[in-house]
């Protein structure tokens, strides 16, 4: 199967604020200029890098773990003559980031979130049926990505489709190696879809719901 391109889009500079239902704490974080994948990453955006040969090239590529994630974008970056991202000690099971470095990464919360909004101040930058495959559209199965309609940012499906893996760790002291997921997935109920629902997972989970977008330094 032939790789395709991973389309990127520019998103400005900024300020967000993230919010946690469970602790009830809210926090503004500034974000810089960068650019973010216009979609989640797809089988065939990976061809070559995972074994994905009986998967409709135009789905997400599910069922990746976190760490999956880390090493696909390095291995996104080496295969495109970028300097990889991520110095990854599997021994230690520990993961550091090179900032310096301009080759995939996955974005921090505050970037995900900053693309989700698009300059939009709700729970959603649309109607939730136009712009999200979620439980009450996507007939309990996975869709293709960009078939649903994209924010002021020429972004899709970062609500709905699949919950997309952050950078961040969730809450350390709780929760600790847990990595944040965002986004709500087609199995999800609406309230489980809006830019603002943060939720947590071990970085070894692996489920054909969740994915993962790539972010490339403006």
């Amino acid at each position: 199967m032939p790789r395709a391109d991973i389309p990127l889009v520019d998103a400005p500079a900024g300020r967000v604020r993230l919010s946690d239902r469970r602790s009830e704490r809210t926090w503004d974080v500034p974000v810089g200029a960068f650019r973010i994948g216009a979609a989640p990453v797809t089988s065939g955006q990976l061809a070559g890098l995972r074994d994905d040969a009986a998967t409709d090239p135009a789905l997400p590529a599910v069922g990746a773990s976190w760490w999956d994630a880390v090493r696909l974008c390095n291995a996104l970056s080496v295969r495109d003559g970028l300097p990889p991202c991520y110095d990854v000690d599997e021994a230690r099971e520990h993961v550091a980031w090179d900032r310096g470095a301009d080759g995939y990464r996955l974005p921090t919360e505050a970037e995900w979130e900053h693309a989700c909004r698009a300059g939009t101040t709700g729970p959603r930058y649309g109607d939730l049926d136009a712009i999200a495959w979620y439980r009450g559209t996507s007939g309990e199965r996975l869709h293709p990505v960009g078939t649903k309609q994209p924010n002021a940012w020429g972004l899709h499906d970062t609500l709905g489709l699949v919950w997309e893996w952050c950078w961040d760790l969730y809450d350390p002291e709780v929760y600790g190696s847990y990595r944040v997921l965002r986004g709500g997935g087609w199995f999800d109920e609406h309230w489980s879809v809006r830019a603002s629902v943060r939720r947590r997972s071990h970085p070894t989970l692996s489920i054909d719901d969740v994915g993962f977008r790539v972010v490339r330094d403006a």
